[in-house]
């Protein structure tokens, strides 16, 4: 996040989520990605809320800066989308599945920018995240991992910044309703598993969070008190940022999800008790180098959020928790 100031802070247009009852392990995930700029999976039955969190994530997010909204601004005046002279709020798109890759990267005889490029600084929202293309969906890698996208023509190359963060969603079955306390599941092992190996091993091990959606019986929604507000949120936020500012502030990087392994072995330290569990659970569930160090920038996140230098077993835990516990993925 840049040193300047924000200018701009328009909350208005998003849910609250004072207004999402239940589901406290998704809003703790959703709190924890918007502190450390995770990307984030949510699993769950059709109706659990996974678009109404989802639409109310940016109001948790800190405010757009000054420079982010002129960076913001110009990608959307060349894609020709600009309603007002500046953008004023961070960018949230949410292309359909059934998009092409063009549209999503960006690309055509003459380049303009994708999906990707337009969330720049802000969100990019894939629901129905395993119905995307393939192709698509490999594509997301370059700019997952480049924060840019690089076209290449007869012309010259062009490059897009495409610095978001990717919020999907899917079922945890064809049907949607795998585990699901309200209807039965009624697909087959195998169409579950072909439902599950449409999102290959690179893209999963890309994304940070992975959180499994309950659905909430209706009759219970009535006695539920009201959620937690953005607003005290946010602000838990907002301070675990200003921490990784401080900690970043002579290195190119802006929050922990942007460390390198160098930087992880420079800021992360575990106690003993954190450190032999995150051995054992490495070694159980076989996780890659990858995810190794995603669940390290998670609990970072998860320790800045409660202000400690110094990452627990509890961080670890929860960290693992978001990583290995999901009903469709482990």
């Amino acid at each position: 996040m840049p040193e300047t100031s924000s200018l701009f802070v328009d909350y208005s247009s998003y849910p609250d989520f004072s207004e999402i009852k239940g589901q406290y392990l998704t809003k703790r995930a959703l709190e924890i990605a918007a502190a450390g700029f995770h990307n984030v999976l949510m699993v769950g039955s059709p109706g659990s809320g996974k678009s109404m969190m989802a639409k109310a994530f940016p109001s948790i997010l800190p405010p757009i800066s000054f420079d982010e909204a002129i960076e913001t601004t110009k990608i959307h005046s060349v894609a020709g989308i600009l309603d007002d002279f500046i953008v004023k709020s961070r960018p949230y798109r949410s292309p359909h599945h059934t998009i092409s890759d063009v549209a999503l990267v960006g690309g055509g005889s003459i380049p303009r920018p994708g999906e990707v490029s337009l969330a720049h600084n802000g969100v990019l929202f894939l629901d129905e995240f395993p119905e995307f293309k393939r192709s698509s969906l490999e594509v997301l890698r370059q700019p997952m991992e480049d924060r840019e996208v690089v076209i290449s023509r007869a012309t010259g190359r062009f490059r897009f910044p495409s610095k978001f963060q990717l919020l999907a969603a899917a079922n945890p079955c064809p049907c949607g309703y795998k585990n699901d306390q309200t209807k039965e599941c009624r697909c087959s092992p195998q169409e579950i598993k072909r439902y599950r190996n449409k999102l290959s091993g690179p893209i999963v091990d890309r994304i940070d969070i992975i959180s499994y959606v309950s659905s909430v019986p209706p009759e219970e929604l009535s006695s539920m008190k009201s959620g937690e507000s953005s607003k005290s949120i946010r602000n838990r936020v907002l301070k675990a940022i200003e921490i990784q500012k401080k900690r970043f502030k002579d290195l190119s990087v802006n929050f922990n999800s942007e460390m390198s392994p160098s930087m992880i072995e420079n800021f992360v330290k575990l106690d003993s008790p954190a450190e032999n569990a995150l051995k054992i659970s490495a070694k159980k569930y076989g996780i890659s180098a990858r995810g190794y160090h995603r669940i390290l920038k998670v609990a970072r996140t998860i320790a800045d959020l409660e202000s400690s230098d110094i990452i627990k077993l509890k961080h670890i835990v929860e960290a693992l928790n978001f990583r290995l516990s999901d009903e469709l993925y482990s």
